[in-house]
């Protein structure tokens, strides 16, 4: 099986897990591998993580050199219990690589791509909701707040109305039919600035995968299970998983809840750790070799 993808940030990624030969690590989006077998090559332990069941057939494939990895299918969100099974004295690192992989991308059968005919689907897992459920079955309001809220869509009224209408006499069945839609509620100068399904697209994988709802409880199970110097490492794609993470960390950094105008602190809450670093962006050369990664980031938080 083909899973080809590119990992973004890929270097900076595994600098910031700091990384030696006594440290057990999870990766939590272990995909195809790329970011895994790196991590395999350098960690006493590493438990790969993916609940695509396609993933885990690569991930045998790829890793199964390797007696030091452990393969999960499941989702990231279970971290304390997929640690507490495999790792019961806890982990050094764990790092998610948020997003679409590229494979999934260019595999039109999964029906992430507005540039490929396939049925609405999107699902991570393959299994549950599914994107022709989201948009054969939610209300008008519904659809249009999922893609405002997940897609930053200034159009979002205009394209569920299209979506409700178009479902009346049938159902919207394949990733064409609703492009088409979509395009209907774009005026002319708007379709230039770039394809007018990307954020819609976006929105409704998000809602598909309840991927904003599970990173914030993630990052709070994960820090419990990391040991004291351990780090978190965290590849987002987009403004709002950029600001769960950025303000989950700013929280672990500084606790504090004491109004501002008090001069000491009172309520005793220390900080988790520190942040070796703000954020870091692709460079010129890796978005030349890979423009999927053009609105990528990676933050890192340390604990103490």
């Amino acid at each position: 099986m083909e899973f080809n993808h590119k990992s973004v940030l890929f270097d900076e990624a595994i600098d910031s897990l700091n990384i030696d030969s006594n440290k057990i690590i999870a990766d939590g989006t272990a995909g195809g591998g790329g970011h895994s077998r790196e991590i395999a090559k350098r960690a006493k332990k590493l438990i790969a993580i993916d609940q695509d069941p396609d993933a885990i057939k690569v991930l045998t494939e790829r890793l199964g050199c390797f007696d030091n990895v452990i393969i999960v299918q499941n989702n990231f969100e279970n971290i304390k219990s997929i640690v507490s099974e495999n790792s019961p004295e806890g982990i050094d690192g764990l790092l998610l690589d948020l997003g679409v992989s590229s494979f999934q991308l260019d595999n039109g059968e999964r029906g992430f791509s507005y540039h490929k005919d396939a049925p609405l689907d999107m699902r991570m897992s393959k299994s549950g909701l599914s994107a022709a459920d989201v948009v054969n079955t939610y209300t008008e309001d519904e659809l249009s707040e999922i893609l405002f809220r997940y897609g930053e869509e200034k159009f979002a009224r205009r394209i569920a109305k299209n979506i409700v209408e178009a479902r009346a006499d049938k159902p919207v069945e394949t990733t064409f039919e609703l492009v088409e839609l979509i395009k209907k509620a774009y005026p002319n100068k708007a379709m230039r600035d770039s394809h007018p399904a990307r954020k819609t697209f976006q929105a409704i994988r998000i809602e598909v995968n309840a991927e904003l709802e599970r990173l914030g409880k993630t990052l709070d199970d994960a820090i419990e299970c990391l040991n004291p110097g351990g780090r978190i490492s965290v590849i987002t794609f987009h403004s709002l998983e950029d600001r769960i993470v950025k303000e989950t960390f700013a929280r672990w950094a500084n606790p504090c809840t004491c109004p501002k105008e008090f001069p000491v602190c009172v309520c005793g809450k220390k900080p988790l750790g520190k942040m070796p670093f703000k954020s870091k962006a692709p460079t010129e050369a890796e978005l030349k070799d890979n423009p999927r990664a053009r609105s990528s980031r990676l933050r890192c938080f340390e604990k103490f």
